[in-house]
């Protein structure tokens, strides 16, 4: 029913198209002309695309004409060489500003560049992150005057949730000497963690147990990361052995493994 509408309406058309042809009256068909002095409007192609667009260049210069005249072309100013492919340019990442804490990639107002198909299906998709735009990267300098007075929460930075992730992961050894009376301090435990880890802690950011530590054993200690997270790192103190003891021993240990390996074989 609705098909028979359409083509019903269609004919219609048609048919008061044909009767102002016949009284020649076209004008009324076409569009209506523009004033002098109106503005042509122009299309506006800094919105198309130009993905696949290949620029080339003639090989050979056409010799300017005389005036009134066509220049003269031949087969030789119809070899082209090529400029740019623009078909196989390598794509262009997102560059996008984070609105909070992404792991492995930045914090809030950071500006990050990743790949399209990751900004727009992850990123944007779940609110994440926005487009880096001039209004809104104003508007993440203007908090950042905030934080630092503390009239904002601070934010952990880049670095210091990797920090805080490592600390959750590692286990720290501490040597001392049994010839000597000792007892464990922040600038002791500081020094391990740079000497065993490869991780520069502040002294001043140690929290160590209430108790003094001044035998071996399993203990613990708390590490502040830029004053804002805490990590309570799991602490073993032993006996100070020097580097060729430890690896004698470590030898030695290998030397048993094996047999005991050799051993079940041979019994299987």
């Amino acid at each position: 029913m609705a098909a028979a509408v359409v083509v019903a309406a269609g004919r219609a058309l048609l048919r008061a198209g044909t009767d102002l042809l016949r009284r020649d009256r076209v004008r009324e068909l076409l569009p209506p002309r523009l004033e002098v002095g109106t503005p042509v409007p122009q299309p506006d192609f800094s919105l198309s695309q130009n993905r696949g667009t290949v620029t080339v260049k003639r090989w050979w210069k056409v010799q300017l004409a005389g005036e009134g005249r066509k220049p003269r072309l031949n087969r030789l100013h119809r070899v082209y060489k090529l400029v740019e492919d623009a078909k196989h340019r390598p794509k262009e990442n997102l560059k996008l500003s984070l609105t909070q804490s992404v792991e492995e990639l930045g914090v809030r107002g950071d500006l990050v560049s990743v790949k399209k198909s990751v900004g727009r299906n992850h990123l944007l998709h779940q609110g994440i992150a926005i487009y880096a735009s001039p209004e809104n990267k104003k508007l993440f300098e203007e908090e950042k005057l905030p934080r630092q007075e503390g009239k904002l929460q601070k934010i952990q930075t880049k670095e210091g949730e990797a920090m805080v992730k490592f600390l959750r992961s590692c286990h720290l050894e501490v040597a001392m000497k049994n010839k000597v009376k000792w007892e464990l301090n922040p600038e002791i435990v500081a020094c391990h963690f740079f000497k065993n880890l490869g991780v520069v802690v502040a002294p001043q950011t140690l929290q160590l147990p209430e108790e003094p530590i001044t035998r071996w054993g399993k203990h613990w200690c708390k590490v502040t990361v830029n004053g804002l997270d805490t990590v309570r790192v799991p602490m073993s103190v032993v006996n100070f052995e020097k580097p060729k003891t430890k690896r004698y021993k470590y030898w030695l240990a290998q030397q048993a493994a094996k047999g005991m390996g050799h051993t079940s074989s041979q019994m299987s």
